[in-house]
């Protein structure tokens, strides 16, 4: 009987230490791939670091490729794009006028009641319209066509509250969000089609005189005054609200930046000088590159994998298209060569832009004990389950890493404008920036840093009297104020 016991107790012991093994060699195993990971996750850190110095020197780079891009054409990677408008908005503006928005699978119209200094914005309505898929690959006439009679409808919806005094036309400013040589205010060739859409014959086409066809042919008396882009349109709605907006900004799914520049400082615009003495210029700023931007291994592969490799460079550091996308792929990494997620490598995180921004916002916000937000994200977008609270630590801090480093270059880039304007000095002048974009307005915690960073690269002084303005719906009410503020009746309007 006492063998039987001491067998059995010798069978527990063994199992015992069995189980110890286990656990110990479990534990060295964690120990491992934690270490592992927290290498791969300071290598990324200090790749993505932006001191101050390398912000300032990203802002110089700026600047230099601005001025590049203004003396002459293909002078530089940004394109600097003479808009032809030079007439911003007052606020004095009076009267009803149009705008058409077509930037994607939909276009929305937009009319606005402008009633001066003492009324502002009286009324403005809106409409959006879907354009069946054989729209988008079919010809020209009938796109055009398509969009006049959507325009026709909602001009004739037009209520008495809405008043447009008597023998004058209708005027439109046309939001067109494709590649564009623009010629003058109102008119400009296409380049190219994107978004899906492809009709070839209208490549090398006046888009303006292709919707103007189109809206006779509907019977409309309705002229396009302004071609512009949703930047542009950003700039010129902060600036009908505030005459000290000297620029704009969209950081949303993509991103640019426009500005407005002496007309005697472009060398290679040929015309007259506008009597404003000023130019808006577009700055297509995605494309800008410098030897300063800090790039990592995830960067160049999304780079080589993209439609457009080694183009928009700037735009894949900062933009709500590529920054969740960058999260994946370090994610990725850290799940291969440190078994992050366990021993499987989870199939849905090798699918590109599974992880959008949004995504990847709302991680980063997490603020609960338990950081159940990032533990339902991964589980809901990734299938990732019983992940540790260490492993969800570990996701909010690259959320961190990847959101700073795009917050910090786009405010050194916001730099490297007033720089150009000679605003950056310590001289007291109050300007402001017009911000707008999905990214800027919802992930509070890359608005916040932009901000915090501008004021760091620009010393308190000098960033007391830069300020930061949220503007809405660029690319709608602002082509109209465009189109209100280059009226073929201004004399009139802005009385």
């Amino acid at each position: 009987m006492r063998k039987v016991v001491l067998g059995t107790a010798v069978a527990f012991a063994a199992a015992g230490c069995a189980v110890a093994a286990l656990i110990v060699r479990h534990r060295m195993r964690n120990s491992v791939r934690l270490a592992r990971a927290r290498a791969i996750m300071k290598e990324i850190e200090e790749k993505c670091e932006t001191p101050i110095a390398k912000l300032q020197l990203v802002a110089d780079d700026m600047t230099a490729e601005m001025h590049a891009g203004l003396a002459d054409e293909g002078g530089s990677k940004l394109k600097m794009l003479i808009t032809y408008v030079n007439n911003l908005p007052t606020g004095y503006e009076k009267g009803l006028f149009y705008a058409l928005d077509l930037g994607g699978t939909n276009f929305r119209v937009i009319r606005v009641q402008l009633g001066g200094k003492e009324q502002g914005v009286v009324k403005q309505e809106a409409e959006e319209v879907s354009i069946p898929p054989h729209l988008m690959v079919g010809s020209s006439q009938e796109l055009f066509d398509f969009i006049a009679m959507g325009l026709a409808k909602f001009i004739a919806s037009e209520s008495e509250e809405f008043k447009l005094p008597e023998g004058r036309q209708r005027e439109l400013g046309f939001t067109f969000s494709f590649p564009v040589r623009q010629i003058s205010l109102a008119s400009g060739t296409l380049i190219k089609w994107t978004k899906g859409f492809s009709i070839e014959e209208t490549v090398g086409e006046d888009i303006v005189a292709e919707l103007t066809r189109a809206i006779e042919r509907q019977g409309l008396d309705l002229h396009v005054t302004a071609l512009v882009n949703d930047t542009v349109g950003t700039l010129a709605g902060g600036r009908y609200y505030d005459k000290d907006v000297q620029a704009a900004v969209i950081l949303g799914t993509g991103t640019n930046a426009a500005y407005v520049e002496r007309a005697d400082a472009i060398p290679k615009w040929h015309g007259l000088l506008p009597k404003s003495g000023e130019m808006v210029i577009n700055m297509e700023w995605g494309n800008f590159e410098s030897s300063h931007l800090p790039l990592t291994e995830y960067d160049l592969s999304l780079d080589a994998a993209s439609l457009n490799p080694g183009e928009q460079i700037f735009e894949k550091l900062i933009s709500g298209m590529y920054l969740g996308e960058i999260l994946r792929r370090v994610l990725l990494k850290l799940a291969e060569e440190a078994s992050l997620f366990g021993d499987i490598v989870p199939p849905k995180l090798s699918i590109p832009f599974i992880l959008r921004t949004p995504h990847m916002s709302s991680m980063h916000h997490d603020t609960s004990s338990d950081l159940k937000a990032v533990e339902n994200k991964l589980k809901d977008i990734l299938e990732i389950t019983n992940t540790s609270f260490e492993t969800r630590k570990m996701v909010v801090e690259l959320c961190e890493i990847i959101m700073k480093r795009g917050a910090r270059l786009s405010a050194a880039g916001m730099v490297g404008i007033l720089k150009k304007q000679g605003r950056d000095s310590g001289e007291k002048q109050r300007t402001v920036i017009a911000l707008d974009g999905g990214l800027f307005e919802h992930y509070t915690l890359f608005r916040e840093c932009l901000q915090g960073s501008l004021a760091e690269i620009l010393g308190t002084e000098v960033a007391s009297s830069v300020i930061i303005t949220h503007t809405n719906d660029g690319s709608g009410i602002g082509a109209a104020l465009i189109a209100a503020s280059n009226s073929q009746y201004s004399e009139v309007e802005t009385s």
